[in-house]
């Protein structure tokens, strides 16, 4: 399984080029999309978001991932990572830190034995798409072995929001089991208890409560948080 990661979104060409790229050099493997909509250009946020999703990812999976405000620089190197139960194929520029930082036996690698055209600013289709298909393939790594260290040394929990969804749900990079249901959450000046669900709360009451993936995440009943609540990616969160 080839499990995609990415900020290209659903419009315009860029996803379906990645797909098409993998059904042609990796024709035997499902293709899952997990995420197109990863915070744009925010390796940072988005690392927070993908070590929230890895457990429920089936052990063996090759994931693309890619979110690179870089690309084409030379800054960020483009890197395989292999965990005991994962593949992480896409740009070493922080966005793996969070799902590394506790693997134990971690083998890195710097790709650099891609063939063929590779336009500077796609490297998801002409870099990315073809080691993930190669690692799929014959569990071989088109490139070099190479030491992997925590660069950015972003914190285990990030008090700010990361994601915002189409319902207005804003995630925030705290971890769910390092919060008592007793605390406060506080954001734009703004006082948020906890409720077990949506409907634990009065419509338009906000909420906060323990989202599917072990995060923090503050809602409204049936309302929209980011509108109601002036909320942004990267709004700062308090918790008392």
């Amino acid at each position: 399984m080839i499990v995609l990661f990415t900020d290209y979104g659903f419009e315009g060409p860029y996803l379906g080029q990645v797909e098409s790229r993998l059904a042609t050099e990796a024709p035997e493997h499902k293709i899952i999309n997990l995420m197109a909509d990863a915070p744009r250009n925010n390796p940072r946020a988005s690392a927070y978001i993908l070590a929230s999703l890895v457990s429920h990812i089936p052990a063996g999976a090759v994931v693309f991932a890619v979110v690179d405000p870089g690309v084409g620089s030379g800054q960020d190197k483009p890197v395989v990572f292999q965990t005991k139960s994962h593949w992480f194929v896409g740009p070493d520029n922080g966005l793996f830190d969070l799902v590394l930082r506790n693997e134990q036996g971690i083998g890195c690698w710097e790709i650099d034995q891609i063939t063929g055209a590779i336009a500077t600013s796609f490297h998801g289709r002409d870099i990315y798409a073809p080691a993930c298909a190669s690692i799929a393939n014959t569990g071989s790594v088109p490139g070099t072995p190479r030491q992997w260290r925590d660069t950015r040394h972003w914190p285990d929990d990030l008090y700010e929001i990361i994601y915002l969804d189409h319902f207005g749900n804003a995630m925030t990079g705290i971890r769910a089991g390092n919060v008592q249901e007793s605390s406060l959450l506080t954001i734009n000046g703004q006082h948020i208890t906890h409720a077990e669900t949506f409907a634990a709360v009065q419509t338009g009451e906000a909420l906060w409560y323990h989202n599917s993936n072990d995060l923090v995440e503050i809602a409204v009943n049936q309302g929209s948080a980011a509108m109601q609540l002036s909320l942004c990616i990267g709004s700062p969160v308090t918790i008392v």
